[in-house]
Order: C-alpha cells, then sequence, then structure tokens
C-alpha cells in the first residue's frame, strides 16, 4: 500500500504547497520551522541526510503504490548508535489522502526500515494531544503510549501537550506479519 522513498529537492515544492499555514507548520514541525515553509529552509533540513552510512536521519516520501502519487511525508531522526534508538518526527498526509489509512502505513514502513534495515532497539515519537487522528494511527501500527508531557509549547496564547509513544525491537518482532498486498 505505501512504498517510501528519500525525499528530494523535487519533493519540496509539494510539502510547500501542502503545509499552507502557521498553525500546520507548527503542528507538522514544531519551533524547527517558521512561516511560510520555502525551498530554502528545505534545503537545509535534508542536508546531509539519507546516508546509510553515517546515518542522523532518513526523510522520506510515501507513494501510495495503487496510484504511485506521493501521499505523505515522514521523517526518522535524532539515530543514536550508542543507544540504538532514534525518533519518528515529522509525519504529513496529503489533505487529500486523509481518513486511508496511510498514517499507519507510513508508520509501519519507517518502523521496518529503522528495526530491520537499521537494526534499532527503540524507536519512539511525540504527537500533540489534540492529533486524535495520528493517535490512533500509531496506536495501531503497534506504538505503546508512554506518558504525556503537559503545555510543552506555546502556540497563539494556547499551550499544547505532547504524547509520547514508542515500540522496542521485540515488539516490532511480536506483531503479525502483514499479508502481501495481492493477498489483501
Amino acid at each position: 500500500m505505501i512504498r517510501l522513498e528519500y525525499f528530494t529537492p523535487s519533493d519540496f515544492d509539494q510539502l510547500i504547497a501542502w503545509i499552507d499555514s502557521p498553525r500546520l507548520l507548527m503542528n507538522w514541525s514544531g519551533p524547527m520551522f517558521n512561516f511560510p515553509l520555502n525551498r530554502e529552509k528545505l534545503e537545509w533540513y535534508v542536508q546531509d541526510a539519507n546516508e546509510l552510512q553515517s546515518p542522523d536521519v532518513f526523510i522520506f516520501k510515501a507513494i501510495d503504490t495503487a496510484t504511485e502519487t506521493v501521499v505523505g511525508h515522514i521523517s526518522l531522526g535524532g539515530i543514536s548508535q550508542k543507544n540504538s534508538s532514534a525518533r519518528v518526527s515529522r509525519v504529513f498526509i496529503d489533505p487529500q489522502a486523509r481518513g486511508q489509512g496511510f498514517a499507519r502505513h507510513m508508520l509501519t514502513e519507517v518502523l521496518r526500515f529503522g528495526f530491520e534495515e537499521l537494526q534499532l532497539h527503540r524507536i519512539d515519537l511525540g504527537v500533540y494531544d489534540f492529533n486524535e487522528a495520528a493517535i490512533r494511527a500509531y496506536s495501531r501500527a503497534g506504538m505503546q503510549r508512554e506518558g504525556c508531557s503537559r503545555d510543552i509549547l506555546k502556540y497563539e496564547g494556547e499551550y499544547w501537550s505532547l504524547i509520547e509513544m514508542s515500540m522496542l525491537d521485540h515488539e516490532w518482532a511480536a506483531l503479525p506479519a502483514p499479508l502481501p498486498a495481492d493477498a489483501a
């Protein structure tokens, strides 16, 4: 259903078009970027990304294999060789593709990459508590809720709390294998 490919400069314009408000940008990236998102900021973002020999961050676009269209964006960063861990961040689904299960499938593919390709022990993520659809998708992918960092960010006079979720390698290994796409 989803195939991940590296996010490259040819994908910048699509992501910029998707993230069309300051609030949406804050929800997607936290304080990492300021609005408006532009090519220059994304050039910095992808610099030194996607290098298997010295992994720090992998940035992907998600492609719907049924239509071959890009439906999302996701990254796996904060990679620690010492702790065998990483953090999923900057997950975004094309507004036209929401509600079709792509977030869960994107996360599953990133988890597969982290646990099977990078041989990580732990992968975590943070999601703002009002993003209930994302929390449901991440739970369906097998992420475990660890806790909540209350009022961690103040945006336009409103405090946002961050739900922390994670998965360990043995939890990944215990998940049932998905059916092949042609058998579903």
